[in-house]
């Protein structure tokens, strides 16, 4: 409960600081769509650009393009998103709720891990220095009972998704006595696939429309640009291709928040190489993109890899970076070996040819692809999760403050005067016009100068400086940092140079090399 109320805070919160509110919320909403506000927009902007540097900036052979939403029907049938793309659903008879069954079963095997580690850590702290983990786990009953059954219950989803068996997914569910979480039953329906494209018309007439589908991914826009791409930029294998794009899923069991939507927006790179070298490279996007993640200091811990049971029909290979949500650990991106499957499929169906001649062994050949594929909301849902914080405050107070990493929080600076006379409005305006042009400058004269300190606390500005009568003789300020709520005077002919400096996306991307 105490998670649930967490996360609840946290949506709360994003609607309050304009950070994200419910799309048509006038109109009661529509469901799983979301719109971003003044401060979400520019965080989500910040967020896309990091990657976008991260990705182009740190890699001479990665390029980038920005295809379109509406494409040719058959790269659809080509890629298997027709026939192949997706969920199995399942409903519960007494509360008319549907779910997806497979996350039924992956929610299941994260609670029996969850009671194991429970276990390990009661141990731990009951027996201190003298406690062997190992030895726990291989001789405590209840650990080993926890442990068999997920075992057993992993082994059968895991064949079970391979094989594409539906009754066997639903004997799976009723087997551990999973139960509806709002009914509390296990009256459940059979399993059945839903595919989760959108489709429309083009065309002028009803007779004479084309049906075509809003893209679920934006990976195939790079595959059929890709010789394009090739020849203008004359690229050498091995090269990346990025792009950042709307996609759209129609999602049936969309929920917690941003987390999972039916408009959404991805950053994805696929990374043409040599067939046989693709699980070297697939070892070190895993190893660059977690570097990514982690450099922007939410915690080391937060993050992990997780290998799929069920590979798609496309890959070898295919391992997500795991986040800590308030709900859990879930995927924020994907890393795949996707073999030369897409640029053979639009070959064959296009009837053009799409192999690279490579002059070093002096043969053509179908490149062999890394995908990283990272969705832009589910990161901006781990930076707000990450860093909000409610801290007690040696006068007694509390605040609530977003310790976003300074270089991509949605202000930078607060510029505030002491108070709304004397000159001191008037240079601090001079300061904004100083600094505007550089950095996300946000002026503020309202209330007493705690409350406003509370409120870029809130929406996670990490430096604000304070014009005060001083000011107007030293030609000083004070600037106020955000996590340590320590204050410093500083000469504002410096002050450009300082936050610069501090808020500078150069911090983040070196960290990534490091």
């Amino acid at each position: 409960m105490a998670q649930e109320d967490g996360f609840k805070k946290i949506v709360s919160h994003c609607k309050e600081y304009g950070f994200v509110f419910p799309s048509s919320e006038v109109y009661d909403g529509l469901g799983a769509v979301y719109d971003y506000g003044p401060h979400g927009v520019e965080l989500k902007n910040n967020i896309k650009k990091y990657w976008w540097e991260s990705m182009t900036l740190l890699h001479e052979n990665v390029v980038g393009i920005d295809s379109a939403i509406f494409m040719h029907p058959a790269i659809w049938k080509a890629s298997g998103h027709v026939d192949a793309f997706n969920d199995p659903l399942i409903d519960n008879k007494d509360s008319k709720k549907r779910y997806r069954a497979d996350i039924l079963v992956e929610e299941y095997l994260a609670k029996t891990d969850e009671k194991i580690e429970k276990e390990i850590e009661k141990a731990a702290k009951r027996f201190g220095n003298a406690f062997d983990e190992t030895q726990f786990r291989a001789t405590n009953p209840r650990v080993l009972e926890q442990q068999a059954k997920r075992d057993v219950t992993h082994a059968r989803f895991t064949k079970a998704l391979n094989e594409s068996n539906l009754e066997e997914l639903r004997q799976i569910i009723m087997d551990a006595e999973i139960v509806c979480p709002v009914s509390g039953t296990r009256n459940w329906t059979e399993v059945r696939q839903f595919n989760l494209m959108f489709s429309t018309e083009m065309g002028s007439t009803a007779d004479g429309a084309t049906k075509i589908y809003l893209r679920p991914e934006t990976a195939q826009g790079i595959f059929v640009n890709f010789l394009n791409v090739q020849k203008t930029g004359r690229m050498k294998i091995p090269f990346g291709i990025a792009q950042i794009g709307k996609a759209f899923r129609n999602e049936i069991v969309a929920r917690q928040f941003i987390f999972r939507m039916r408009e959404f927006e991805q950053m994805e790179m696929q990374f043409f190489v040599r067939p046989g070298e693709e699980m070297e490279w697939f070892t070190q996007w895993k190893t660059t993109r977690l570097a990514w993640h982690k450099a922007m200091g939410l915690g080391d811990a937060k993050y992990r890899y997780h290998d799929h049971d069920k590979l798609a029909h496309y890959a070898n290979a295919a391992t997500d970076i795991e986040f800590e949500m308030p709900f859990g650990f879930k995927e924020i991106e994907g890393i795949h070996s996707r073999t030369d499957f897409d640029l053979r499929q639009h070959e064959k169906y296009s009837g053009k040819k799409m192999q690279y001649f490579d002059p070093e062994v002096g043969q053509s050949y179908t490149p062999y692809v890394i995908e990283t594929s990272i969705g832009v909301d589910r990161v901006f849902l781990s930076l707000i999760s990450g860093s909000y914080a409610e801290e007690s405050l040696e006068n007694g107070e509390t605040r609530v403050v977003l310790k976003l990493p300074a270089a991509l929080a949605p202000v930078k600076l607060a510029i505030l005067p002491l108070v709304k006379k004397d000159g001191l409005p008037e240079k601090a305006e001079e300061i904004m016009d100083m600094l505007r042009f550089d950095l996300r400058c946000q002026y503020d004269e309202k209330d007493s100068i705690g409350k406003r300190y509370r409120r870029q606390d809130a929406i996670g500005t990490p430096y604000c400086i304070t014009i005060d009568h001083e000011t107007l003789n030293d030609n000083q300020v004070t600037i106020r940092f955000r996590d340590t709520m320590e204050q410093e005077r500083v000469p504002i002919g410096k002050l450009h140079g300082i936050i610069a400096e501090k808020v500078s996306l150069k911090n983040l991307l070196k960290k990534i090399n490091s």
